[in-house]
């Protein structure tokens, strides 16, 4: 065995994934049994390249990988799809903008928004540490139970409309294929990419973005003539709640990439320059959602004037049928570019299914003992029957799940920016990860948990939703919940953080 399984089994053995040899002496031999299927079946899983390394930190000498392009690729992958396409659609569709109004908005949110995960995925090669395990250094060891079960619901939100718009896509090029069928087979193909693990899941991210990029220049090269009969202005007059909400669901959509950016980079080398590591992902968010976003809004808003774009789209709640309509003068191609872009659906599922399990492991040590590769298991069978009932009525599914997540994300956000730059100025050194386990040495985590309460309490009256109305909302604001609570819970921590540092660590 090489030196890199060794270290990786030791991980493994720290983190109750693999028994200990000493512990098969103390338990009954029942016990001894099923621990010694347990450690083959791990070893058996490693040589088949399957990751069984859990939530524990990577040492640095095991962040090696110098390839930081590879941090372009993941996130540009990730979000040169269709879903990147259907929240720049919800501005003409959902929420009643003319394309004008949907493309000003969608500039200055991500220009702005982008900046946010890119500047969260410099963590994971300096710490060599998951998302929710590096949040325990501002919220606290139990403190983050709260952003990592949150978490775990955003991954599955995540979840259901990547299958969502998955199985549409796939399901607009055949008769004989319903949107049910096209959720299960996009579910499965990402439980395929991620029950491998890191490794073949970048690998997979590195080539899933070509035939996404190339169905986009083929609906140009076929649609494009039809999107200056879009309408400019809306039909009705728009409203700064209008635009502020839909900024708010755009802002929702990138900023809770923040909660695992730094996920996809703890094998990269801890030398890099952050500068790079910041620009590669940096580049990777914008390029991919900027181009979706426009591109999802301008087919969107021609639509009312196209009748077959029209009938594809199913006056707004079909974004795969509005594709394929769009490609459908290209013929066969444009059918096979169709069925490729849905099955690249996973490229954005992957990372999320991913993160969902190295999530639920940091909730409870209990769970830090199930081998990750289950959880993506369990993930994948909550995800299909629950994208299958939000199918029907994908804008307000679309919008509720986006929204929600966006809400916590941008608090999560808030609490950990302040902590590195104000209290830890900037300086990844003073992170032992030698704590990360450790309770005592870590912060209390209560100024973090009373700043998230105080946030909550003012984002809640500032949402916008189908289901609630908040009073500051209903004053003509729109959806302000995602601006108020990073802000709110950035002033309170920053004074809350001091006095927890002056009074109790």
């Amino acid at each position: 065995m090489d030196a890199y399984s060794e270290t990786k089994e030791k991980n493994d053995v720290d983190e109750g994934v693999l028994p200990a040899e000493d512990n098969l002496e103390k338990g009954t031999y029942q016990e001894s049994r099923t621990t010694t299927w347990a450690k083959r079946t791990g070893s058996l899983l490693r040589r088949w390249g399957v990751e069984t390394h859990g939530i524990s930190p990577i040492p640095p000498e095991q962040r090696t990988d110098t390839r930081l392009y590879e941090m372009f690729f993941v996130w540009f992958s990730a979000n040169m799809g269709v879903l990147s396409f259907s929240t720049g659609s919800a501005g003409p569709a959902f929420f009643s903008l003319g394309l004008r109004d949907s493309l000003a908005t969608l500039v200055v949110v991500d220009v702005i928004t982008c900046a946010i995960p890119a500047y969260f995925a410099v963590f994971g090669p300096k710490l060599g540490m998951r998302a929710m395990i590096q949040g325990r250094y501002s919220w606290g060891y139990y403190g983050a139970i709260i952003p990592s079960a949150l978490n775990v619901f955003t991954m599955q939100g995540f979840l259901v409309l990547n299958c969502i718009v998955g199985g549409q896509t796939l399901a607009a090029v055949s008769d004989n294929l319903n949107d049910t069928l096209g959720i299960v087979i996009i579910g499965i193909i990402s439980l395929v990419v991620v029950f491998f693990g890191y490794r073949v899941l970048h690998w997979y991210e590195s080539v899933a973005w070509i035939p996404n990029v190339i169905a986009l220049v083929v609906m140009l090269g076929v649609g494009g003539k039809r999107l200056h009969e879009a309408p400019v202005t809306a039909a009705t007059p728009t409203t700064a709640a209008h635009v502020l909400s839909f900024a708010g669901t755009v802002g929702s959509t990138v900023i809770s990439w923040c909660t695992y950016s730094p996920d996809y980079g703890v094998y990269h080398s801890a030398q890099a320059s952050s500068k790079r590591i910041f620009l590669y992902t940096y580049l990777g968010f914008f390029v991919a959602c900027f181009s979706g976003h426009c591109l999802g809004a301008a087919f969107a808003a021609a639509a009312s004037t196209v009748p077959a774009w029209n009938e594809g789209f199913e006056d707004g709640d079909n974004v795969g049928g509005l594709f394929y309509a769009v490609l459908a003068p290209a013929g066969g191609f444009g059918k096979f570019l169709t069925v490729l872009v849905a099955l690249t659906v996973p490229a954005a599922c992957a990372p999320t299914m991913y993160t969902f399990g190295t999530s639920f492991m940091t909730i409870a040590p209990f769970f830090a003992k199930i081998p990750r590769y289950l959880f993506a298991i369990v993930s994948t069978a909550i995800t299909i029957p629950v994208a299958i009932v939000g199918a029907t009525h994908f804008y307000e599914t679309f919008v509720d799940i986006i929204s929600v997540i966006g809400y916590w994300s941008a608090v999560f956000a808030a609490i950990v920016l302040v902590e590195h730059c104000v209290f830890r100025k900037g300086d990844f050194s003073l992170y032992s990860l030698d704590y990360w386990n450790q309770s005592r040495r870590l912060p209390p985590g209560i100024a973090a948990v009373l700043s998230f309460l105080g946030a909550v309490a003012i984002l809640v009256p500032s949402m916008s939703q189908a289901w609630y109305v908040g009073p500051i909302a209903q004053a003509g604001t729109g959806d302000i919940g995602v601006e108020t609570g990073f802000f709110v819970a950035a002033s309170l921590y920053l004074v809350l953080r001091a006095v927890e540092r002056k009074v109790l660590w």
